[in-house]
């Protein structure tokens, strides 16, 4: 039996966040990339001035993702770093570095007292921080972190999570004070700050809707103050200013989002089809928190929906049937459960804007609690070998542990690599999943990195995708064939493309860059009556919807 040393949460967080720091180093000698990253920080002229008016933009534009305080994050980072994409990684790095550091301290606020008795510790004295240590460890070097912390776009993750993290913390250290000493001013500031640093996460990310029902299954186990339904009723007021919280930031962020329709309709996307969907989802973001292998990008949503989806969902139906059938037998497992798919429930296709199948950054939030409580399982576990005559079995879950932890930094530091630009980025989802925009992507940055080549390689073969999915937009591909084309002075062929493009899309852009390929093959008089056509449209290429 051990003293339980109270600094040492302090201590193993900040080991944790030290570790996570080294393990992402690698992520900053990442470039922006050509996915989101061009909205919100390459072309965002929104963040080049740190005043008034981006707050107003930042909380009142119509935008496809309402994440103000995201905003406001970036334009800072673009007040001391401009367009050097070192400072936005770093500020990623830091952040979740120091989430890290703070899923030690929530599973400290969870497990401390379970783990005691009269100030022991059972399990020798490395066992409650070696816990502890290991909690914050599968959730920060999981490979499934990666895409939230080397992606600039996704600051909103690591965000939201110090701010929704913050609050847990907070909210631990209000049931604690209230169960030593009542409702004390101590207490209901804890209370007060929580509820403040909540309402920050929402606006970082509204990701955190559901903390309010995350904090009622803590309630549950492992806090186990719910003894009786009156108690839950108290719990449940007791999360009101939460609830309320949630509630107005998800009306703001539809009556947002509903301006740029972005949202699917029951017409485009059935809803037995994002039932289907959202099963095959819960189902691989489990899968790959286990094993995380083929990780991609942008997994779409195949056409037609393969047969393996639905049966994905029937057997996340039946696991979930069974746990909550033995959930008093098995509190442990029904927590992590709840935990896990409830966080993942806003980024399900139940509420989808985008024809993605899942998303590896959405499962931030959702894989802290299950984390802890296994950690905290597997201590308990070893606590039982180590106490009994099967201490080689005690040793094994070390090692197996250690190797688990050696075995996700590996696969960390594989994955940071595909974010490391746009060409490394399209070319790993194009090994998964090809699909044309993944071609066009790609090829967008083979343009601005000069290779106009392997461009027209990817634009001819996008176009072929298109042209087989009867793309009503296909046009676009063949203008900018075109001036890839014109870069590499194949002037004939770019006149061809941009004749296509402009029998199905007669833009004006189009007749000047047709006019500038005539031009240069001497054909002046055709040259001439493209450029009265295109009037005063010239300038780059840009993508036309119809």
């Amino acid at each position: 039996m051990m003293t339980i040393d109270f600094k040492t949460p302090k201590a193993v967080a900040l080991t944790a966040s030290l570790i996570c720091l080294l393990v992402y180093l690698r992520a900053l000698a990442c470039d922006f990339v050509n996915f989101d990253d061009t909205f919100y920080v390459l072309n965002s002229e929104a963040i080049r001035q740190l005043d008034w008016n981006l707050v107003v933009y930042a909380f009142t534009a119509p935008q496809a993702n309402w994440v103000p305080l995201t905003h406001i994050s970036l334009a800072i980072d673009y007040h001391f770093w401009e367009l050097n994409p070192i400072g936005y990684h770093l500020t990623n790095i830091l952040l979740h570095s120091a989430n890290t550091g703070l899923v030690v301290l929530i599973a400290d606020g969870l497990y401390r007292n379970k783990f005691s008795e009269n100030g022991t510790v059972a399990g020798g004295k490395y066992l409650y921080p070696g816990m502890l240590l290991l909690a914050a460890l599968v959730f920060g070097i999981h490979p499934l972190r990666v895409e939230s912390v080397a992606w600039v776009t996704e600051r909103k993750d690591v965000l939201n999570g110090i701010f929704s993290l913050g609050s847990i913390y907070f909210y631990l250290r209000y049931v604690d004070k209230k169960i030593e000493r009542g409702p004390t001013s101590a207490a209901k500031r804890n209370l007060l700050i929580s509820v403040s640093l909540f309402f920050l996460s929402l606006i970082a990310k509204t990701m955190s809707v559901t903390v309010p029902v995350l904090l009622l299954v803590i309630d549950w186990y492992p806090l186990r103050r719910v003894k009786n339904f009156k108690e839950f009723l108290q719990l449940v007021v007791e999360k009101i200013p939460y609830f309320v919280l949630s509630a107005a930031v998800a009306i703001l962020m539809l009556s947002k989002t509903s301006k740029v329709k972005v949202l699917l309709t029951l017409d485009q996307f059935p809803f037995e089809s994002r039932i289907i969907v959202s099963g095959n989802a819960v189902f691989e973001y489990i899968r790959l928190q286990l094993l995380p292998f083929g990780i991609s990008p942008l997994p779409f949503i195949p056409s037609p929906i393969p047969w393996t989806y639905t049966v994905k969902t029937v057997l996340v139906l039946l696991i979930t049937a069974g746990i909550l059938f033995y959930w008093k037998k098995c509190r442990w497992l029904t927590a992590a459960w709840c935990c896990f798919v409830i966080a993942l429930v806003p980024i399900l296709a139940l509420f989808q804007a985008n024809p993605m199948s899942l998303a590896a950054h959405g499962t931030y939030l959702p894989s802290v609690f299950p984390g802890i409580i296994l950690a905290a399982l597997s201590a308990q576990t070893y606590c039982k070998f180590a106490a009994s005559s099967s201490q080689f079995l005690g040793k094994m879950m070390l090692c197996a542990a250690v190797t688990l932890l050696v075995f996700y930094v590996a696969m960390t530091q594989l994955h940071i690599g595909v974010w490391k630009d746009s060409e490394a980025l399209w070319t790993r989802v194009i090994k998964i999943q090809p699909f044309d925009r993944a071609y066009f992507s790609r090829a967008l940055h083979y343009v601005d990195v000069g290779r106009y080549q392997d461009a027209i390689d990817d634009y001819t073969v996008c176009l072929r995708f298109m042209t087989v999915d009867r793309d009503p937009e296909a046009f676009n591909i063949n203008a900018f064939r075109g001036e890839a084309l014109a870069k590499i002075g194949r002037y004939e062929d770019a006149v061809r493309d941009f004749t296509t493009a402009i029998g199905q899309y007669p833009h004006r852009l189009y007749y000047y860059h047709r006019g500038r390929a005539l031009k240069e093959l001497g054909r002046t008089g055709e040259a001439e009556a493209d450029f009265r056509q295109a009037g005063q449209a010239k300038g780059q290429m840009y993508w036309f919807g119809r």
